[in-house]
């Protein structure tokens, strides 16, 4: 029998809707919670709206809610998919790739389903995701896909910078006293994540113009001796985000470049001001 096999990924892959739209994508929203109202992130609440409200109201998140995630596997297998990936945040961040698991194991019989942690975030799990949507468009079987993807995971890489570190302490993310001596002295770290999808300071700059200057000089080191492909995110940071397009597209070796906001639902841990990249080797 032919193969015929969906995707699924959560709202945190940060893939431009126009993506998301083509390739058929199904997106599972994550949670973004103030009191007395909760919203689904990039469907009733956009990333203006968070950072608008801001510092005034800072909301909470929460992954998928298992009934989103049973709803969407059940359309899939009446719309006929036989197959299904579904690839999500790194599980070192969110709890969103165990919850599909534990929901997907009642649909066995009648779907095959592999559920993926990215190990990643934001268009670090979006470039797998686009890779695996094209994949799948050109006819490729579920093994081949799924041996792709992994091949792009081992060497997709993100980096981003943040305005400041206050609300990674209040997320718990940082301790109070480290926040506060950052802060103090101007410390500003680029942040990436490991291969095990955990969080990490990768260096620090003083100062948010030698930040972005350090993100600059990744992509530089990058470009000199291969090819990328390379994503630019932000999050409430616009003007200083078109900038950064400008200086970066000028760079040779660059096969593709995707722009994208981060969702709220991750912009609601780093505050307005995030600005980042992901590329891997092509």
């Amino acid at each position: 029998m032919k193969e015929k096999i969906a995707l699924i990924v959560d709202s945190m892959c940060d893939l431009p809707h126009e993506i998301i739209s083509r390739f058929g994508i199904k997106v599972l929203p994550a949670k973004i919670i103030y009191p007395g109202e909760e919203y689904n992130d990039r469907v009733d609440i956009q990333p203006e709206d968070v950072y608008q409200r801001m510092p005034d109201e800072i909301p909470t998140t929460a992954m998928p809610c298992l009934h989103d995630i049973r709803q969407t596997i059940e359309a899939i297998c009446k719309e006929g998919f036989t197959h299904a990936l579904a690839l999500h945040i790194s599980g070192g961040l969110s709890g969103t790739g165990q919850a599909v698991k534990m929901v997907a194991r009642d649909f066995e019989k009648n779907l095959k389903i592999s559920v993926i942690d990215t190990k990643t975030l934001s268009m670090g799990t979006g470039w797998i995701v686009l890779d695996a949507a094209r994949n799948i468009a050109s006819g490729l079987c579920f093994d081949k896909v799924t041996e792709s993807l992994h091949n792009i995971q081992s060497k997709v890489e993100v980096y981003y910078i943040i305005e400041t570190l206050e609300y990674l302490r209040r997320g718990g993310r940082i301790g109070r006293v480290a926040s506060m001596l950052g802060e103090f002295l101007h410390l500003k770290p680029i942040i990436s994540v490991d291969r095990e999808g955990n969080y990490f300071t990768y260096c620090k700059a003083r100062g948010r113009m030698k930040s972005i200057d350090k993100l600059v000089e990744i992509v530089e080191k990058a470009v000199k001796e291969k090819q990328i492909k390379l994503a630019i995110m932000h999050g409430g940071a616009a003007a200083e985000f078109e900038k950064l397009v400008e200086r970066l597209r000028k760079l040779p070796n660059i096969k593709e470049i995707i722009t994208s906001d981060i969702s709220p639902a991750l912009g609601v841990h780093t505050g307005p001001g995030l600005l980042g990249i992901s590329f891997y080797e092509v």
